[in-house]
């Protein structure tokens, strides 16, 4: 708990109203260069960027994102995630530094998910990377589009290739024409999911907010200063999610804050301005660390479900020091709704979870109390301190909760459980149904529906019994199609395949007969 005299240790004050030196390249620049760039393999670019000063921030990054079972990401480009929360951003504008086929890929898959304006690109070959004119340019973009009367900043992010060679953003100017810089690097190769890169840029902003509001009065939010003390709500979620916690907050004197990733710039002002961070997605450990430093303690979980809204409200109270009986009656006033909403919305049946969102351990406590039998649980996010408390509960129910899980991990206990039900990514519900098993996309059938209180309580009934009732047809289609597309089917075919059983034999002989041969020279 936060003694009041912490609490105003970090106040933010609102406001009511160069030439560099290019460093030339690393030994570690030519031989990314020599090697390919992005086909160098993950230690050679893990090498390169150390031998070019990135040690660093690879170790930090090592230590907020510790790896998974796999050297590399198992989900889209990790760039994605930060890309994506830059361009969400009103008045910034997001410069890339990458190999030509990821910013192609990574702008694609932006504007496919809704972004309504361009990405700036700094392209780069062998020369300009080695003799650092990649920097240069990278210098002179950023100077070309600092329009203060459009921006209030400009995201410069580091993919893989730069990185690993090197490419010095720190060194950029921290603002131009009072446009703020903030530069980032994001290599597949150091951050394992892109969700976890959403972290590493709003880290980075609330960082500069933080020493912007060290320095003096900041700009007043847009949407002004809260009469109430407010909860900084950490993580992506559903829309109706922050004003359902409002509603939760008011009874104990409380409003529910920003939401983080912002919207705009002055937003991370008001995310400071706080009096308590909740950390629905308990992953953003560059953001916890800036609110950290602000004297801003921190709450794991989420107000889901009746346990689980009764243990987020006494963690709230506690972390504002409010009186018991305030919070037994905020109890009181929301718990018997939710009990409510749950009876009236069962789900009865056996479910498998998996995600990258950082929500999954939420969803899985929300489902069990709806009544269903959730035995394994996978997230490819790591496990925090944050989220300990609602990985407890859930093993204390009997529920397998894998933290990195990888996909192996996820489609294995799919296929060993055999559910009526399989939520997960794209590969783990192709794989389901492939099985005749039901499945739902986490991201888009899941994540899109409010979680909190009364709300959340019968918010997945509907689709998920609606999936699991779709039983028999996935085994009438399962049935019509078997075989269909599969081993001598493959392809497209006008007649029956000409099949050359005799030929097989043989090679298969062949075979047996090298791996015998390799077996014998192992031996000598």
């Amino acid at each position: 708990m936060m003694s009041e005299a912490d609490r105003q240790g970090f106040d933010v004050s609102f406001d009511a109203s160069g030439t560099l030196q290019v460093i030339e390249a690393s030994q570690a620049s030519k031989a990314v260069a020599a090697e390919g760039g992005c086909s160098a393999g993950i230690d050679t670019l893990q090498a390169a960027a150390r031998a070019a000063g990135k040690s660093e921030i690879l170790d930090q990054y090592a230590k907020d994102y510790p790896q998974g079972p796999h050297e590399k990401p198992q989900s889209m480009c990790p760039a994605f995630g930060s890309l994506r929360v830059g361009l969400r951003m009103k008045r910034t504008s997001t410069i890339l530094s990458g190999s030509a086929c990821c910013v192609y890929g990574l702008t694609f898959v932006s504007h496919f998910y809704g972004a309504r304006r361009s990405v700036g690109y700094v392209p780069f070959n062998s020369e300009t990377l080695v003799t650092g004119k990649l920097f240069e340019d990278i210098r002179e973009a950023v100077h070309d589009i600092a329009d203060p009367e459009k921006l209030d900043a400009i995201i410069v992010t580091n993919l893989c290739v730069p990185t690993a060679s090197g490419v010095p953003l720190r060194l950029l100017p921290e603002q131009i024409n009072g446009v703020r810089i903030v530069g980032i690097d994001v290599p597949g190769f150091g951050i394992p999911t892109h969700a976890e890169a959403k972290d590493v840029l709003s880290g980075a902003m609330l960082n500069y907010a933080r020493k912007e509001i060290a320095a003096g009065p900041v700009p007043m939010p847009a949407m002004g200063k809260s009469d109430r003390p407010t909860v900084s709500l950490l993580g992506e979620m559903f829309p109706a999610d922050p004003m359902v916690i409002g509603q939760l907050l008011a009874p104990l004197g409380l409003a529910a804050g920003t939401v983080v990733p912002c919207r705009e710039w002055r937003e991370l002002y008001s995310a400071l301005d706080c009096g308590a961070v909740a950390a629905i997605h308990p992953f953003y450990t560059a953001s916890i660390r800036e609110f950290e430093a602000a004297g801003r303690p921190i709450v794991g979980s989420a107000p889901v479900g009746v346990e689980g809204t009764i243990a987020w409200i006494a963690a709230i109270g506690e972390a504002f020091a409010l009186p018991a009986d305030v919070i037994a009656a905020a109890q009181n006033q929301f718990v018997p709704q939710i009990r409510t909403a749950l009876k009236q919305a069962p789900i009865q049946g056996t479910i498998t979870l998996s995600g990258y969102e950082g929500s999954e351990l939420l969803v899985a406590r929300l489902l069990i109390e709806s009544g269903a039998n959730v035995p394994y649980v996978g997230t490819a996010c790591p496990k925090t301190p944050w989220s300990a408390q609602d990985a407890q509960w859930l093993e204390s129910h009997g529920v397998k909760v894998k933290f990195r899980a990888s996909l192996e991990d996820d489609c294995a206990a799919m296929e060993a459980i055999r559910p009526d039900l399989a939520i997960g990514t794209t590969p783990v519900v192709q794989k389901g149904k492939e099985l005749g098993i039901p499945s739902l996309y986490f991201t888009n059938l899941i994540s899109a529906r409010p979680l909190m209180g009364a709300a959340g309580a019968g918010s997945l009934a509907q689709v998920i019994n609606a999936a699991m009732a779709n039983k028999a047809r996935m085994d009438h289609m399962r049935s019509f199609f078997e075989g269909v597309g599969q081993g001598d089917t493959g392809g497209i075919w006008t007649g029956k395949p000409n099949l050359q059983p005799n030929f097989r034999a043989v090679n298969l002989k062949k075979l047996e007969k090298k791996a015998r041969a390799a077996k014998a020279a192992e031996m000598i």
